[in-house]
């Protein structure tokens, strides 16, 4: 992965929902779909989906951050899915779908507490449940299919049902930031 700007890890349940959207975002220069958090090195999608490794699905976005600040990314992050869901995305159940955001630096950390607490005022009735942890290099890509998945496969039962949605609520939401 290309890191020409700065990066954010983020997991909220499938990467293939994340990366579908910020794929799309003005600023965002790549999106890179992996595992993060947990004690296994280099696991493979089987894994992770088995729930023992500990690590969540996630994407790392690359952004330009004289386009888009990072509390930007943040914000469309908490737009485009449920950070009440403890260890879920609505069908999709376990660790591995936690709602998590891996930082870089004590600012991003920062800036992602403060993001929380402006969520939780007033956003969503229920309690934010999104972790807030540093990455410490514990990061791994995830298998060459799992890129780009969503543009390769948009008529897939799950892109179709589940990814489209979030990509036309980021677009209808944040019209302003879509890539030209």
């Amino acid at each position: 992965m290309s890191q020409t700007g700065e990066v954010a890890t983020l997991g909220g349940g499938c990467f293939w929902c994340l990366e579908a959207v910020y794929l799309g975002v003005d600023g965002v220069n790549s999106v890179e779909s992996g595992y993060a958090g947990g004690q296994t090195q280099r696991p493979t999608y089987e894994q992770v989906c088995d729930g023992e490794t500990g690590h969540a699905e996630v994407v790392n976005v690359d952004f330009d951050p004289a386009k888009i600040s990072y509390r930007e990314i943040l914000d469309i992050f908490f737009a485009i899915h449920d950070p009440t869901q403890l260890n879920r995305q609505g069908n999709d159940v376990g660790t591995q779908y936690r709602s998590v955001i891996f930082t870089h630096s004590e600012a991003q950390r920062e800036t992602a507490l403060l993001a929380i607490r402006d969520v939780g005022n007033g956003v969503y009735d229920s309690q934010i449940v999104t972790q807030v942890l540093p990455l410490d290099g514990n990061y791994w890509p995830a298998e060459a299919y799992h890129q780009n998945y969503f543009a390769q496969h948009p008529n897939q039962g799950y892109c179709s049902v589940v990814v489209a949605p979030k990509v036309a609520k980021f677009r209808q939401k944040f019209a302003h930031r879509i890539k030209a």
